[in-house]
């Protein structure tokens, strides 16, 4: 292929990124939200078998994310984001028919690999090709796929549901067949650039062991923030509709609005972390996000819940463009090492994310408090921005030779 200049191949592997996370995140996990009642109301399974389908989207992801690396270095970053798109538009694809709880659970869970997989592939694929006073921007734009799902997830799939089902998993394994062809020489091997010179960390140039501690709290801050954000994406809906009793069609406004969050916030997170860099990025919007469920918690004006529900969609996968920044800030020199460390910063938001999602739905079974999940929630970013707070503050004191 025809060496291209350096900004449109930045372009290109920026579009090949957005139409991986919106085939693997945005329509193979977030289009299972809208899916999961109809998929009871049609009897095709009872509740506890919907919601541990779920689940399986959860552990796969967890694994894809732990495993992606690996797949990486075996097919590289184009080949690998090919391969997991293409197997998640077979699992929408295979899910058409229902054929049995042991059937969906098995394409359920490749589902979340390939969604946890091309996170970690697609996202070298990117980096890799832009210069660094533009990463976070072509990382915005990349995870911007996400919310593009979500929105055409809340528009599109009531009406296709209301054709069948069958003809709604079609129609999303259709349309994720032609996003990965359409993409397929996006995500060309052959362009790759060596990884470029890493960005300064903003903390000096700390020893390996102060580098490793920062990585590793900025891993747990991703994972506690994924743990804040669960009331947005699974409880707030609920909240309106039942716990304030405003019914189902402000419970339906109100996830419309998280959605057009979700679909600008990247790239408004993304331009923020190219200005003032990816370190101050991250802390500003792991404060925002800890002020939005603080809202929550101090008004249920719906002005105020609708101003929440924009922001938390925004911050949803706007947080992803800046903890990838930072990790790769922090981690080791070679691509493999960056990638890994990706991996497991992914992982860790995977496990917050379940662990969030089952301790908080088990809190409110035996509590039925909605501001006790917002309070709850209010406490992990926080926390975790302290701790990352301690990594860095240590790294630069050792930087400066103080004991």
């Amino acid at each position: 292929m025809t060496d291209l200049p350096p900004r449109s191949a930045a372009r290109l592997a920026a579009l090949a990124g957005l139409s991986a996370s919106l085939v693997g995140i945005g329509l193979a996990r977030f289009a299972y939200t809208p899916l999961l009642p109809a998929l009871v109301d049609g009897g095709w399974f009872a509740p506890s078998a919907a919601a541990y389908l779920g689940a399986a989207n959860l552990a796969g992801y967890l694994l894809g994310a732990l495993g992606g690396a690996r797949v990486m270095r075996r097919l590289g970053p184009g080949w690998s984001t090919r391969a997991m798109m293409g197997l998640a538009a077979a699992s929408l694809i295979a899910c058409a028919w229902p054929l049995g709880f042991e059937w969906f659970f098995v394409w359920r869970l490749l589902s979340g690999f390939a969604g946890g997989a091309v996170m970690v592939a697609a996202s070298s694929l990117v980096m890799l090709q832009t210069p660094a006073e533009k990463r976070g921007r072509a990382g915005g734009l990349m995870f911007t796929g996400v919310g593009i799902g979500i929105v055409f997830s809340g528009a599109a799939l009531p009406w296709l549901i209301g054709i069948g089902l069958t003809t709604a998993w079609l129609a999303l394994g259709g349309l994720s067949l032609m996003i990965t062809l359409a993409a397929w020489p996006l995500a060309d091997d052959a362009r790759l650039a060596p990884a470029r010179a890493p960005v300064a960390s903003g903390a000096g140039a700390p020893d390996g062991r102060a580098l490793a501690r920062a990585l590793k709290a900025v891993t747990i801050l991703y994972g506690l923030c994924a743990f804040g954000l669960v009331p947005h994406m699974v409880f707030l809906v609920d909240y309106v509709a039942r716990g304030l009793e405003r019914g189902l069609a402000q419970g339906a406004l109100i996830w419309t609005l998280f959605g057009v969050g979700a679909l600008i916030g990247p790239m408004a997170t993304g331009r923020l972390a190219d200005r003032i860099g990816f370190a101050a990025a991250l802390r500003w919007v792991v404060a925002l996000e800890a002020a939005v469920v603080a809202l929550l918690l101090l008004s249920a004006h719906p002005a105020a819940i609708a101003a929440s529900a924009v922001i938390g969609g925004m911050l949803t996968p706007g947080l992803v463009p800046v903890t990838l920044g930072r990790v790769r800030e922090l981690s080791g020199e070679t691509e493999a090492a960056k990638a890994a460390a990706w991996g497991k910063a992914t992982a860790g938001f995977a496990v917050g994310q379940a662990v969030g999602a089952y301790l908080l739905a088990w809190v409110f079974d035996l509590r039925h408090d909605y501001h006790l999940l917002f309070q709850l929630a209010l406490a992990a970013p926080a926390l975790g921005l302290a701790l990352e707070f301690v990594a860095v503050r240590g790294a630069r004191r050792r930087d400066r030779g103080e004991p």
